[in-house]
């Protein structure tokens, strides 16, 4: 860096200190490591990290930025692996979103919400509950760390995707900043009447910034459509012999439409996350699912039910997949489940449903799984593909694994998959890997305080990690090949290269459009 550059770096600083608060630009370097830093990986350290409050301070901070040639790197919750966060220059700031955490409007009314971005799905879900409303999608697994705002950059998937889809397709509106510092809301948002009630109001702008990863704006604030919260749930789980079987009876639930969430577990899986959530969360499952009984004889039979069945039925060689369904009494959810089971018996056996009922009772888990139980790093990869293309997908899979299988047992490296559809008509697959490392900055804050600690310890390990990143990619291009689709882009998923011409040149112009000077998150989706 140039002494010019430094010079006008350090102006730059002063004039954000100013605008911001010195406490809310922090130019500690465990904090820029920490903020450049997410679950598998560390990008470039930039030169502060910066805690807006406000849209009109994150326009201020843009216009400031860019015109000193300074890139803005956004940053939600910070539970992702796919170097989103990442910044890739050293003139780049990292905006944390966690001062943005306001609840704007809860409108019971139109039916809408309107939250900042570092709103977390759990603080968002607790408020609207509380009014006996929810949003149609509520959340990932990570909810407890992961933000709405993050999540519709990432496309995130799991509460209420079993209906509803992706994060993003119920969003009514988004306030967003442009690469110039201007701000633009969508839908009936960005209209004179001002309210956010309607995403369909000719072209759907709301569209372009869902699974952007703040590549075409920064998110500001978001407007969320409402619905009653179903008082009443069940779970149904069923194992499956192989993993053909359990592909079908998937496939089959699916295209009823009915389950708020589902997941699948392969055998590695099944003794990994479950096992950890035994060891880790058994007193807190207990008490959520007794709180989230319908009263004190079906609390008593919720506990028995798992005090009986644990989770021994998950263990051996076999493949397992649940499901939760609400509705609005238990005539209907008796319903959903007697549809389900029905699709479901040609495929498989069913089993006690201990794991939906935990989950549905602790929906947004402690984030123990940034490491294995037994101390591994972890980090998954992830497709979604049409029914059709899955069986095919997994053949070519199996013959990378194998073509490795010498190599992963040398350096110790484990691999394992869960699964998901998608709504009626996708299905979500998601190899994962465990290796024995180092932990790094991040997985160590975002795990449970003291949870590290009682982990085992393990040495360096560059070898084992290059193979991971090796095979990662691998595991990408075998995706693209069959097809498929990928939430959570950041800059690890190929998306131009697998676009035809014509796509790619569009996203690249509306790029040059939104953010001439090419300074949001460089890198992201591949630009």
């Amino acid at each position: 860096m140039n002494a010019q550059v430094e010079m006008n770096d350090t102006d730059l600083l002063g004039r954000l200190e100013a605008l911001l608060g010195r406490e809310h630009v922090i130019t500690d370097e465990t904090e820029r490591e920490f903020f450049s830093t997410d679950i598998y990986q560390a990008g470039v350290m930039p030169l502060a990290v910066l805690r807006p409050a406000s849209a009109a301070e994150v326009a201020q901070v843009v216009q400031l930025c860019v015109a000193r040639g300074v890139s803005l790197v956004p940053r939600g919750g910070g539970a992702s692996y796919t170097d989103g966060y990442l910044p890739t220059e050293s003139r780049s700031v990292s905006l944390d979103t966690s001062r943005m955490n306001r609840i704007l409007e809860i409108n019971t009314r139109d039916m809408y919400v309107v939250a900042q971005v570092g709103v977390t799905w759990a603080a968002l879900n607790d408020a609207l509950a509380a009014k006996g409303l929810r949003t149609p999608f509520y959340g990932p697994f990570s909810g407890l760390a992961a933000t709405v705002g993050g999540s519709l950059s990432q496309n995130s998937v799991t509460w209420g995707t079993g209906v509803f889809g992706v994060s993003g397709e119920t969003t009514l509106g988004v306030e967003v900043v442009l690469g110039n510092g201007e701000t633009l809301r969508t839908g009936t948002w960005g209209g004179a009447n001002n309210a956010p009630f309607l995403r369909s109001y000719g072209p759907d702008l709301t569209g372009l910034f869902m699974g952007d990863c703040g590549a075409l704006g920064i998110k500001t604030a978001v407007a969320l459509r409402l619905m009653p919260r179903n008082s009443h749930v069940m779970g149904l789980s069923f194992g499956f012999k192989d993993f053909d079987h359990m592909l079908a009876g998937m496939e089959a639930a699916a295209k009823h439409g009915l389950n708020l969430t589902n997941f699948g577990l392969d055998p590695a899986l099944q003794a990994g996350q479950l096992g950890k959530a035994d060891v880790a969360t058994s007193m807190q499952s207990a008490i959520a699912v007794w709180r989230s009984s319908r009263g004190i004889f079906d609390g008593l039979r919720n506990l028995s039910k798992m005090a009986l069945a644990g989770r021994g039925f998950l263990r051996g060689a076999v493949f397992s997949a649940h499901w939760i369904v609400d509705g609005i009494d238990d005539a209907a959810c008796r319903a959903a489940v007697a549809r389900l089971r029905e699709a479901l018996q040609p495929h498989g056996a069913e089993v006690p449903a201990t794991v939906p009922t935990v989950a549905n009772a602790m929906p947004f888990m402690p984030l123990y799984n940034v490491r294995s139980p037994i101390g591994e790093r972890w980090v998954p990869v992830h497709g979604v593909l049409p029914f059709s293309r899955v069986e095919a997908f997994r053949k070519d899979l199996s013959a990378y694994y194998k073509e490795h299988a010498a190599d992963m047992q040398r350096l110790k490296i484990r691999s394992g998959a869960m699964f998901m559809t998608v709504s009626t008509h996708a299905f979500l697959y998601e190899p994962v890997f465990y290796w024995e490392d180092v932990t790094n900055i991040t997985q160590e804050r975002l795990m449970p305080e003291g949870y590290a600690a009682s982990l085992p310890q393990f040495p360096d390990n560059p070898e084992g990690r290059a193979l991971v990143d090796k095979m990662k990619h691998g595991i990408a291009d075998i995706f693209l090949k069959h097809g498929a689709a990928h939430f959570q882009i950041g800059k690890f998923y190929p998306y131009l290269r697998g676009r035809e011409p014509s796509n790619a040149k569009l996203i690249r112009d509306l790029k040059q459009l939104l953010d001439p000077q090419r300074r949001l998150n460089p890198g992201a989706l591949g630009l």
